[in-house]
């Protein structure tokens, strides 16, 4: 075969190839964005990074989960022995998809406390406010905690863990938060009490409330943790009727 013949084998071959190829573009094309407007979820994940979520309905409840699967393991080990890749791995997920959601640990925290914490410190503030009654107040707050706890398997570990004990990871970011204002004024109403003659004056205000921690999350903790094998008896509402029967009759029910 010539080389004049060769050349023009190849010059009809391409124009071929080019004449078919510009019909399965625009095709291609075409499909493509009937595809984008119908917003189909196979080409928004196929167009995402890895491990970022699609953003479909539910993801929001997505969130959710993970955010209860970190706090039940917070409650469980602790936060500085929680890592995000240990969360994401109990939820089974990329560390990726925990990193798209929580961008920190410390973001974590901060959610953790907005979301989770703050709405318990409004239902204690407003137990403590429905009364001027000191001892009313305190049984109001021991039931209150009690609830908490049964509704939140967490809480009870998690506050014990990380708020009461010295050096907790919450401990410091909830003074930050809020400071002792709050604390403080409370302590002074008991004091004010006490001097009224309304409120035993043997006690110590500044351990009243710690007191009654001890009494109400210390139990739900150890119920949680089944290091009551021997009394499967004790329920909730027998640790809010214990606490309080200390609170207003002592261990003998009398008057010091």
């Amino acid at each position: 075969m010539t080389q004049a013949k060769i050349t023009g084998t190849r010059a009809k071959r391409g124009t071929f190839q080019r004449e078919t190829a510009v019909p399965r573009a625009k095709i291609s094309a075409r499909e493509t964005s009937d595809t984008r407007q119908a917003g189909t979820e196979a080409v928004e994940h196929a167009v995402r990074r890895p491990g970022r979520p699609v953003r479909v309905a539910g993801t929001a409840g997505q969130r959710e989960i993970l955010l209860g699967i970190a706090v039940e393991l917070f409650a469980q080990r602790g936060i500085m022995n929680t890592t995000l890749a240990e969360i994401a791995h109990a939820a089974g997920v990329t560390a990726a998809m925990m990193h798209y959601y929580f961008k920190s640990r410390d973001h974590l925290l901060d959610v953790l406390i907005s979301e989770r914490l703050e709405p318990i410190r409004e239902r204690m503030i407003a137990a403590l406010s429905g009364t001027d009654d000191p001892v009313e107040q305190l049984v109001g707050l021991a039931r209150q905690m009690v609830q908490i706890g049964v509704e939140h398997s967490w809480y009870a570990p998690l506050w014990m863990r990380e708020v009461l004990s010295e050096g907790g990871e919450l401990r410091v970011r909830l003074e930050q938060r809020h400071g002792r204002g709050p604390q403080e004024a409370f302590i002074e109403r008991l004091r004010r009490a006490q001097g009224e003659g309304t409120l035993n004056a043997g006690l110590e205000p500044e351990l009243i409330v710690l007191s009654l921690m001890g009494l109400t999350l210390l139990p739900l903790a150890k119920l949680g943790a089944r290091q009551f094998p021997h009394s499967p008896q004790i329920a909730s509402e027998t640790i809010a009727q214990h606490a309080v029967a200390l609170l207003l009759g002592g261990v003998a029910g009398r008057k010091p």
